[in-house]
């Protein structure tokens, strides 16, 4: 009973560091046990996780993972330590000042992350989706937790912050499938007989090898512009990178075909009218 009673006494036994921090044997005892009950649910926690994730995803989380681990144990530690009676108060304070500092430096660093753990585990973006943000267009190549790079149709590298998916528009055109809808505009004289136009206009698309037959390409009559009748040639392509490309070979054809015929795409004209000034009689 005596030993057992030495042992209690000894637990309880405080030791005070500085003016603030006073601790015992059995606050120690306690914070080891709750670092080794939340380390046995952090490692739950990671692998029911993992199993939604692919192994590229995997070894990108490995960093953002260990990171949040450390974070946990601290604020663990500090909430079991108040509330054991151990004063913490001014560890509190400056962790407190501590972390608005940080939070405050590295604010665009950890929406970067933030939105890069939101694209990995909702799969929004895809490695080899061709994506436009903010007017720029490329195919993703990697995925990181902080940024993401695409290829732009000139072969550049295009390096995107992660939070530009959460704060900007991003269009997936490749979502849906690879297929993607063009159109082209065409203006051409009032006088032009419009069913000639579509006829033309979807006989060049046809013979376009690049042009799909389904969904087959098909002609509308926009409307009566100021100098020129509208009409819009809309087409399918298997490759939005090349679209550009085929849209400017269909331009070519269009306007060779219209100059055989006779067929004239007119361009927006001015009458000014000029009137002589009363001249001034002294």
């Amino acid at each position: 009973m005596e030993f057992l009673n030495k042992i209690i006494n000894l637990l309880n036994y405080q030791f005070t560091v500085g003016e603030s921090v006073r601790f015992t044997p059995k606050t120690v005892f306690i914070v080891i046990v709750v670092f080794l009950v939340t380390n046995f649910f952090l490692k739950i926690l990671r692998r029911i996780i993992f199993r939604t994730l692919s192994n590229d995803t995997r070894v990108k989380f490995k960093s953002i993972f260990s990171f949040l681990n450390y974070f946990i144990y601290i604020i663990v530690i500090l909430i079991v330590l108040q509330n054991i009676g151990v004063n913490v108060t001014a560890i509190f304070a400056a962790s407190a000042a501590l972390l608005v500092g940080v939070g405050l430096a590295l604010q665009t660093f950890i929406q970067d992350i933030i939105s890069g753990i939101f694209i990995l585990v909702d799969k929004s973006v895809l490695v080899g989706d061709i994506i436009e943000v903010d007017g720029q267009i490329g195919q993703v190549e990697n995925i990181k937790l902080r940024t993401t790079r695409a290829v732009t149709r000139e072969n550049k590298v295009l390096i995107i912050p992660n939070h530009k998916f959460l704060t900007s528009i991003l269009f997936n055109w490749t979502e849906n499938g690879i297929i993607t809808k063009e159109v082209i505009t065409v203006g051409v004289a009032y006088k032009s007989d419009p069913k000639q136009i579509k006829s033309i206009l979807l006989e060049i698309a046809t013979d376009h090898k690049q042009v799909l037959a389904s969904p087959e390409p098909f002609v509308l009559f926009k409307d009566f512009g100021d100098s020129a009748l509208i009409f819009e040639l809309f087409i399918a392509v298997d490759s939005s990178f090349s679209a550009n490309i085929v849209k400017s070979d269909l331009r070519f054809s269009i306007f060779e075909a219209f100059e055989k015929k006779g067929i004239k795409i007119p361009f927006p004209q001015r009458t000014v009218t000029f009137t002589n000034s009363p001249t001034v009689l002294k």
